[in-house]
């Protein structure tokens, strides 16, 4: 159900409106910017406004996910007028698994189910949680996304200049990020960098941002864009291999595919595994993707310390790999 009753039109004071980033929104994605100046404007609207490109930056026409420059002039269409819908869920005051906290950071250990954000038909996420049990804090904003499924550790900033820092970090490639994943088989142990670029397309599912998929495509591919991704195997576990995955670069689902095209799905992958496989896998107890955002590794944007911050592997999974192989120890 949504938050949000939409009006038929948009009233006529309304006006094109153009604002300029100043330093404390630098770096921060175009969605979020809009959802922060548009209260009210549902975000199908944001999302729709934004590909039909009513929404531009210094006059070109951006994507949902540009990240914004100190100086930059976005410009605002007029939106329609929302109200408050009474009757619509509210977000519960939640608190996760703390890895680490200061006056910076949190990191929480993210359980699987559980998406990050509200969106897409779902009405509230991990800080949307968050913010209603840290009522008095004002700022905590994702610095990074993980998928609903995955489970992991999940990084907020508690300041804007903190978020700006650890995700420059991010894009010059400065983190490091490694994800245990099990896959169906056994994976070649000479296998060990896949670099492939990958597209980005949606789906319909009768919303307006419909849902979000990815494929393989060649080099020269002009929607394609690189992705490295670097795989290890931590251990077989019968007719499966544990992988740690470290991800050189962040695309959207990036070591879904790339495992699923080199012919070994994440067991429990809705969307690019072996469903027969997963059906078989439901029946034995594995009831979520295995795959676990398992380290993370920065510089603190404030002390300037190296972090490695590590989530346990959760306990459904570490149940998973007993009663594949009994004798395995846990990791």
């Amino acid at each position: 159900m949504s938050n949000i009753i939409e009006a038929d039109s948009v009233p006529p004071h309304l006006t094109v409106k153009n604002l300029t980033v100043d330093e404390d929104s630098a770096g921060q994605r175009l969605d979020n910017f809009l959802m922060r100046h548009l209260k009210g404007v549902p975000k199908t609207h944001i999302y729709r406004i934004i590909r039909t490109g009513e929404v531009r930056i210094n006059k070109g026409r951006v994507e949902a996910q540009t990240r914004l420059e100190t100086g930059d002039i976005v410009r605002l269409p007029p939106v329609r007028v929302a109200t408050k819908n009474e009757n619509a869920p509210v977000a519960p005051s939640k608190e996760f698994p703390i890895l680490l906290e200061d006056d910076c950071l949190l990191a929480i250990n993210k359980p699987s189910g559980i998406a990050v954000h509200g969106g897409s038909g779902i009405n509230f996420g991990v800080i949307e949680q968050l913010r209603q049990s840290r009522s008095a804090v004002q700022v905590l904003e994702l610095v990074h996304r993980l998928d609903r499924e995955t489970s992991g550790v999940l990084l907020i900033a508690k300041k804007r200049s903190c978020l700006r820092h650890v995700q420059d970090q991010f894009r010059g490639r400065e983190t490091g990020k490694t994800y245990l994943a099990m896959v169906r088989g056994l994976w070649p142990s000479n296998k060990k960098v896949i670099d492939l670029h990958l597209h980005k397309y949606v789906v319909s599912n009768g919303t307006d941002e419909g849902e979000r998929r990815v494929k393989v495509v060649s080099a020269d591919d002009p929607n394609g864009q690189r992705a490295i991704t670097l795989v290890k195997i931590l251990r077989l576990v019968g007719e499966y291999s544990v992988l740690e995955v470290t991800i050189k670069t962040g695309r959207t689902h990036q070591i879904r595919v790339h495992l699923a095209n080199q012919g070994h799905p994440i067991l429990g992958d809705d969307k690019y595994g072996d469903f027969e496989v997963n059906k078989k896998l439901h029946a034995q107890g594995l009831q979520r993707m295995f795959l676990h955002a398992w380290k993370l590794q920065l510089t603190h944007p404030q002390t300037g310390l190296h972090l490695n911050l590590q989530a346990p592997l959760p306990e459904a999974l570490q149940q998973f790999i007993h009663h594949v192989q009994p004798t395995s120890p846990p990791i």
